[in-house]
């Protein structure tokens, strides 16, 4: 079926589709910038040691990501229903954004990938050295029944005269 074709009603739900579709992408892209922002700035927190900002980041993370997983499926559907509509054909230079904008949301969903496993390490080390720092604490009260009990000076020698 060629463009000449197509019937106005055909023409229009190509249009929309692939307007929606567009606009879809878009919106990813969007929170993929958003997300490799929130993780940049927690890198900055972990090097920091700032837990309470790093907690702050963590919680908005998993808004970005619950969003970012929302989109994804509007957006498979949408993107078969472009493939099989074949609304690119309608008008090849419009199709060309929308190209554009899943190779940037390749190159971008690599970036956080990259940065979340840059991130992932530093937390690991991270928790190690706390790790060490616990293991390196002595506990006073190490050997005893109860932590208020206290260790009385008892003699432990008895001296007997007869």
């Amino acid at each position: 079926m060629t463009v000449e074709n197509l019937s106005k009603e055909e023409l229009d739900e190509r249009v929309a589709i692939l307007k929606r579709f567009r606009a879809l992408l878009e919106q990813q892209r969007t929170k993929f910038r958003e997300y490799l922002k929130v993780l940049e700035s927690q890198e900055k927190r972990i090097n920091a040691e700032d837990a309470e900002s790093l907690l702050a980041h963590t919680e908005l993370e998993k808004q970005i990501v619950k969003g970012i997983a929302s989109l994804q499926k509007v957006i498979v559907p949408m993107q078969d229903l472009y493939v099989k509509s074949r609304a690119s054909t309608y008008n090849p230079q419009d199709a060309v954004p929308v190209e554009k904008l899943q190779g940037e949301l390749g190159k971008l969903r690599e970036q956080v990938i990259i940065q979340n496993q840059r991130n992932r390490h530093l937390l690991k080390i991270h928790l190690e050295e706390l790790r060490g720092q616990i293991s390196g604490f002595k506990n006073p009260y190490k050997g005893l029944s109860s932590v208020y009990a206290e260790r009385k000076s008892t003699g432990s020698l008895v001296s007997v005269e007869a």
